[in-house]
């Protein structure tokens, strides 16, 4: 999962210091892999030096002041390419897609739209697959082939069954 992307969009629903950042990540991302401390701030300072998040306020807390971030117009602008953009498929792509649709919903963005591309990037890429492995002269070959045109079947169930469930997801979500 590309967590910058998804720290950014977790911001764009509202700024955020760092605890409620994570609190908000591992509750509808974790079950996955909760993320750490450590790696929030880092990521949070890499975002406020790349543009993309800034410093909005700064709030007085048990320990250290807690500063609140939320997204620029450039980290906009990345986050709509990032979530406009389908994903290539390979094996453990679940939580990128996940993400994506979760973040596009939150944000009120076309979760259906990424959905109908990233189906047609994973059935471009079936096409080829299937092409290799009817020209497949080696067993191991045909059999990488398979595996790989497996995981993208299942790819595409999920991505139907979670079509069929976003008015769901979506009334969670927000």
């Amino acid at each position: 999962m590309s967590v910058p992307y998804t720290l950014l969009g977790l911001i764009e629903e509202n700024a955020r210091h760092g605890y409620d950042l994570k609190q908000s990540y591992d509750r509808r991302f974790g079950d996955a892999k909760p993320i750490r401390f450590g790696q929030i701030y880092r990521i949070l300072a890499q975002l406020v030096r790349d543009g993309r998040a800034e410093v909005v306020g700064v709030e007085p807390g048990a320990g250290p002041d807690r500063k609140r971030y939320a997204i620029t117009p450039d980290g906009v602008a990345d986050l709509d390419r990032w979530l406009a953009e389908p994903e290539d498929p390979q094996p453990q792509l679940q939580n990128v897609l996940f993400a994506k649709v979760v973040l596009a919903l939150i944000s009120g963005r076309s979760a259906e739209g990424f959905l109908d591309a990233q189906r047609e990037r994973h059935m471009a890429r079936m096409r080829e697959l299937t092409k290799l492995r009817r020209e497949a002269t080696e067993t191991h070959a045909a059999l990488l082939a398979d595996y790989q045109l497996f995981h993208i079947e299942a790819d595409l169930r999920w991505i139907d069954h979670a079509a069929g469930r976003l008015g769901a997801l979506a009334a969670e979500v927000r």
